[in-house]
């Protein structure tokens, strides 16, 4: 099976730092695979690279077999990858069926600026309508997203990213700020997602990593120290050191 995301020997330097250390993972079609580190590990400047939003100095990304290491942005959204963020990025005035209804159109390519046209479209609404069906936003479709909680928030911001129909997404931080409820309704909104998207997950949870995850890669001062199952993961000491004696996390 090809790895849907392929990093070979990345390497990001910022003047005599080296933020990525000749960075090496795969990402399997269905997989959700966990990046875990310490802060200031370089977890997010590798996560930009592999973005676009920054160049790296050395190495290889390859997606779905095509190597998109020096594409702009917009052609690797294009080409399948998606991306949430640590703060929401939405339209806060608009309601939540609207804002997936604006991504649909995006990734159609359609004149968004003509609204009435946009709502005469009956087939963006009903990707929109299957989008919300069966989620915890489901009842809340017409809410103003100013109105939702944090949580539904990071869930509305999934779908949106869904409704462009990623062939990866690259989630940075989707727990962050959630409380347990919230958390365990996300867990299972991304078990959902990974039958239509792999996942490359960032995230400081371990609970929720260790629920979700099928592999691990743990990065430390730029460089993958350890892979693995979450049992290697969990009993391999160079990980324990690396969290400075934090095993509680790791249990």
């Amino acid at each position: 099976m090809t790895a849907i995301l392929k990093i070979e020997n990345l390497v990001k330097r910022f003047g005599g730092l080296v933020a990525t250390d000749h960075v090496s993972l795969e990402v399997m079609p269905g997989e959700i695979h966990a990046l875990i580190g310490p802060n200031g590990a370089g977890k997010s400047t590798l996560i930009n690279q592999l973005c676009g939003e920054l160049q790296p100095n050395e190495g290889a990304i390859h997606l779905a077999g095509r190597d998109i290491t020096h594409l702009p942005v917009p052609a690797r959204v294009d080409l399948g990858l998606g991306r949430t963020f640590q703060i929401t990025s939405l339209l806060d005035e608009m309601t939540v069926r609207d804002n997936i209804g604006m991504a649909v159109q995006v990734r159609e390519g359609g004149n968004f600026r003509i609204w009435d046209a946009l709502r005469r479209r009956r087939a963006i609404w009903d990707e929109t309508d299957r989008l919300l069906a069966g989620c915890q936003l489901a009842d809340r479709a017409d809410v103003v997203v100013a109105d939702l909680s944090h949580g539904e928030k990071k869930q509305l911001e999934l779908l949106v990213a869904m409704a462009m129909q990623p062939r990866l997404l690259l989630l940075d931080e989707p727990m962050a700020g959630l409380g347990h409820l919230e958390s365990q309704q996300m867990i299972g909104m991304l078990r959902d997602i990974r039958k239509e998207a792999a996942i490359l997950l960032v995230e400081h949870d371990m609970e929720a990593v260790f629920a979700l995850a099928d592999r691990i890669s743990v990065l430390v001062y730029g460089r993958i120290i350890a892979q693995g199952s979450v049992d290697e993961i969990r009993n391999d000491p160079a990980v324990r050191e690396a969290y400075l004696g934090a095993e509680d996390e790791l249990c």
